[in-house]
């Protein structure tokens, strides 16, 4: 498919979720988020309010997590997480689901705790959630994004990057876009660190991609276009 450099810069979030990062990480992604022009960057919750400071009147989002990397929070302390992030000032958060309740069939338990967080954010911040599709079989990815859905979330996305069944698939993007039929937005992320795999991942059905090797990805892609 043909995706130039500026359409896919804008489909990125820009990330950096390593626990040791400071805040003079948090500054150099955000400087260059700018000069990218990406859509937005996705920071740890207490990096936050540092990346609103450093992106004001830049036009680039503010995008964090929640219940990170494991899921395995209460629903009161993912609400508080989130309700927090949004009075920092963040655009976007992206929880990450419970994944016992996943694995053991409890989608109204899942469905609830998305819809905890929803109900904290109101309509002004854009929820995505993390299903972890890598763990989860055909059958748990479509219970999930159809929970989501339900639950009131805008976006599904595949993976947080950290656990060790892996991040997204190009068969996991396709069967997430073909559940949510663009009702919702599909975020690629973990692994995608070249210009092919994000261009695989928007081919399946990603409209949002998470990666932290976003200057590589947008460098080879324009190799990819120049003339040979």
């Amino acid at each position: 498919m043909t995706v130039t450099r500026s359409e896919l810069a804008a489909m990125i979030d820009h990330t950096l979720l390593k626990p040791e990062a400071t805040q003079a990480d948090v500054a150099v992604l955000c400087r260059q988020a700018v000069q990218l022009q990406v859509y937005a960057v996705c920071v740890s919750p207490t990096m936050v309010g540092a990346a609103t400071e450093h992106l004001a009147r830049s036009g680039v989002k503010v995008a964090t997590v929640i219940g990170f990397p494991s899921g395995a929070h209460q629903r009161e302390m993912k609400a508080d997480e989130a309700a927090r992030a949004a009075s920092d000032g963040a655009d976007e958060a992206d929880i990450v689901i419970d994944l016992a309740r996943a694995m053991s069939g409890d989608w109204g338990g899942v469905g609830a705790e998305i819809a905890a967080v929803r109900a904290v954010l109101g309509r002004g911040v854009l929820l995505k959630v993390i299903i972890e599709s890598a763990l989860l079989s055909p059958e748990q990815i479509v219970a999930a994004c159809r929970t989501a859905e339900a639950a009131g979330a805008d976006f599904v996305k595949t993976s947080t990057g950290f656990h060790p069944a892996g991040g997204a698939s190009v068969k996991a993007v396709e069967l997430m876009a073909a559940t949510v039929g663009g009702r919702l937005g599909v975020k690629a992320a973990g692994g995608i660190r070249d210009a092919h795999s994000a261009l695989a991942m928007i081919g399946a059905g990603a409209t949002r991609l998470g990666l932290s090797s976003t200057a590589a990805v947008l460098a080879q892609l324009d190799q990819l276009e120049s003339p040979k």
